[in-house]
């Protein structure tokens, strides 16, 4: 029992209810501590705009660039909103103390401050002052936010889907007053050394034309990157946009394209940023192409080094070893080439335990280590400078690049370079236009395919090689995105394109295969295409019944002509008589043939009918067996897993739905498309058909004494 001592009575425990009897202090030790206004509960975690800018003592300008910059957005609090302030925007109070302690808040401060000093300076028309001033403006980076958003290079390449539209729409735009230049100039510089670096590692796997634009997605380290690039019109700046708020969001998009292109050129031993002039922009048609032309350089530098360092080492080496063995001037002279050094050192490597070559290495040039040494030294030099890294391209990569391999494309200048040279370029080809800064001429004869988006060729194409086709722009993209060279007879110029199919949609997930997707499998498969063989098929019956025609019409001149000559020969009544005898029997065996060919198709029709008729009992009852199965699995499931079970039919049926009505359309294209026989389409077909039913119908009125033509009415004067 414890300490209790006998005959106490045992207090009450606090836990027990409060009564009448209880003293002030055992009372005011039951009430907890009153809880202050907004200091627990949601009030306390979410808190309005208004009172972070009150906490923070900053304006709304700053307090939105802020947000945009530190990556913090309003937050929708669960349940009840706080204090009954419904409409409102709110924020976590975590949220507020990230910003709080920002570096970049006092760097606001400090910027307000300096323009108020400005503004006091131009207020007293002290206009040298205020320039003055105006040059030590506050700056800050925002190399510390990228850092801390993504802390990995992984991150920030899955999130740069973004960056990328808004920097390609920026790029787009016209530089007027709402939209400065410099942001124009700079969105058009990080776009094309986007564009050069995907092109240039053949990392775009998908693109596709919409009316939004031109929908473009690379894989990058395993990373699919996705894009908008607006088309090339005139863009009209809308009122209702604020555009301070998009530029807030450019500020620090350039700030992570900046990194994620440093590591991306890294990687591959470019040097970053590419130092283009502004005597290769003026040159180069669109900043893209210097860009390109600039990494062109850069990548066969590079690639040239090895090969002359290897070349100087061979050429030292014969020096050296020229005053010893003169009569091997000649073996020298051919193997001052890398191949043929290169061939030495395999040849020398692989006969290292021959006597014979021992002594031929004695009297020759030992050209294998020179070479080792020189390759060593420049894998050494280019790791230092950031140069020796080699762009290793993954099987996918590889593939990708070999479907261009070999082919020159020309574009016209009503066609639009831009996206179209990225994707010629990233699979393997090579790009000329209609420009000074054009690598290739108009008249080039290796040209492979002209690309044109007219009607029809203008008359000074007539003047071109003969050797190049001349091809719609959805080929290159439809070749693209299917990996194989389609042929080029359905994208000729003036031609109606195949539907554009976009990369995007997997049809088995989907349960529906476009009909041209079909196509392009038979062509990649080398089978034959269902609706071309429907089409030969048709031909052949054509063809099997005009020919029969054509023998039952040669074949009854000849026996007219049988027929007149009987008659006209008297003498020959006999066997005239025995010539209709043998044509007698001959017509009734064929009629008895006739008789039992029907019988045996009837019997064949018959036993089809009754097999369809067995077979789809079988499906109608192994069909009811599955639903009885289904219904009674339904009614020993839970109420929970019915209803998921419901909303996964639901689901179901309603893809099921729409992947018949894609299969109705479809098949009324093809009717319509179709042609009969006779060579008509079904459309024209139908429409005779609907005509003479029409005919018939009217005859047979007429008939009983009335008409179905439209009586015309008088013209009253």
């Amino acid at each position: 029992m414890g300490n209790r001592v006998k005959g106490r009575v045992k207090k009450k425990s606090i836990k027990a209810a409060s009564h009448s009897d209880m003293g002030s202090k055992r009372k005011l030790s039951r009430m907890g501590k009153k809880q202050k206004k907004n200091l627990g509960g949601l009030e306390a975690t979410f808190i309005t705009r208004s009172a972070c800018l009150k906490r923070l003592q900053i304006t709304l300008k700053d307090f939105r660039r802020l947000c945009i910059l530190k990556g913090v957005y309003p937050r929708e609090p669960r349940g009840r909103t706080p204090g009954n302030k419904k409409g409102q925007v709110f924020y976590h109070v975590k949220d507020l103390k990230a910003l709080a302690h920002e570096p970049l808040l006092n760097k606001f401060r400090e910027f307000r401050a300096f323009m108020k000093k400005v503004r006091k300076a131009a207020g007293r028309n002290e206009k040298d002052e205020a320039v003055r001033k105006e040059a030590l403006a506050p700056t800050y980076t925002l190399h510390h936010l990228v850092k801390e958003r993504y802390p990995r290079f992984v991150d920030a390449l899955s999130d740069v889907d973004d960056a990328l539209a808004l920097t390609y729409l920026f790029a787009a735009l016209p530089s007027t007053g709402r939209v400065a230049s410099k942001v124009t100039k700079k969105a058009q510089s990080l776009a094309a050394q986007w564009g050069a670096y995907c092109s240039t590692t053949s990392a775009i796997t998908k693109s596709f034309v919409s009316v939004k634009g031109i929908y473009m997605e690379a894989c990058i380290q395993n990373t699919n990157v996705c894009w908008v690039i607006p088309h090339a019109y005139t863009q009209n700046i809308p009122d209702d946009v604020d555009f301070r708020v998009m530029t807030t969001f450019f500020e620090f998009y350039e700030t992570l394209l900046s990194f994620v292109l440093y590591k991306l050129y890294n990687d591959i031993g470019i040097r970053y940023p590419l130092p283009v002039t502004s005597a290769e922009l003026s040159e180069s048609s669109s900043v893209l192409s210097a860009n390109l032309q600039v990494l062109r350089k850069f990548l066969q530098s590079y690639g040239t080094a090895a090969s002359n360092a290897v070349t100087e080492a061979v050429e030292n080496q014969l020096v050296e070893t020229a005053k010893k063995d003169v009569a091997s001037s000649v073996k020298r002279e051919k193997l001052r080439t890398v191949d043929e050094a290169l061939k030495q050192i395999s040849d020398d490597d692989s006969d290292d335990n021959d006597d014979e070559d021992d002594e031929m290495e004695e009297n020759d040039v030992d050209i294998a280590g020179p070479l080792k040494d020189a390759l060593e030294s420049i894998d050494r030099d280019t790791t230092i400078g950031g140069g020796s890294k080699t762009m290793e391209l993954d099987n996918d990569a590889v593939k990708r690049r070999r479907l261009f391999t070999g082919l020159t494309f020309f574009i016209s200048r009503e066609v639009p370079k831009g996206y179209l040279e990225l994707v010629c370029l990233a699979y393997g080809g090579k790009v000329g236009w209609e420009g000074s800064d054009s690598p290739i001429g108009m008249k080039d004869p290796t040209i492979t395919h002209h690309i044109v988006d007219r009607p029809k060729l203008p008359s000074s194409h007539n003047d071109l090689p003969k050797s190049r086709e001349y091809v719609q722009p959805q080929w290159i993209l439809d070749s693209a995105n299917f990996l194989f060279l389609l042929p080029t007879s359905r994208y000729a110029v003036g031609v109606e394109l195949p539907p554009h199919l976009s990369p995007w949609v997997n049809n088995e997930e989907e349960g529906y295969t476009p009909a041209y997707a079909e196509e392009i499998e038979c062509l990649k498969n080398g089978t034959s295409i269902p609706s071309l063989q429907m089409d030969l098929d048709s031909n052949e019956v054509q063809r099997t019944s005009d020919s029969e025609a054509e023998e039952s019409i040669e074949i009854d001149p000849d026996s007219n002509g049988d027929k007149q000559s009987s008659s006209e020969s008297d003498d020959d009544d006999e066997e005239e008589e025995d010539d209709e005898d043998e044509n007698a029997l001959e017509s009734k065996k064929a009629q008895q043939k006739q008789k039992e060919v029907s019988t045996l198709k009837e019997i064949i029709n018959n036993r089809q009918v009754f097999i369809m008729q067995v077979v789809t009992k079988n499906q109608l009852l192994n069909h009811e067996q599955e639903e009885e199965a289904k219904a009674l699995a339904k009614t020993m499931m839970s109420k929970k897993g019915a209803r998921l079970y419901g909303r996964m039919q639901h689901g179901i049926e309603k893809k099921q739905a729409a992947v018949e009505l894609l299969q109705k359309r479809r098949k009324e294209i093809e009717l319509k498309k179709g042609k009969t026989l006779d060579g008509k389409t079904m459309l024209k077909a139908k429409v005779e058909r609907l005509k003479s039913e029409r005919r018939a119908v009217e005859k047979d009125y007429e008939n009983t004494g009335g008409s179905m033509k439209k009586r015309k009415k008088a013209r009253t004067m």
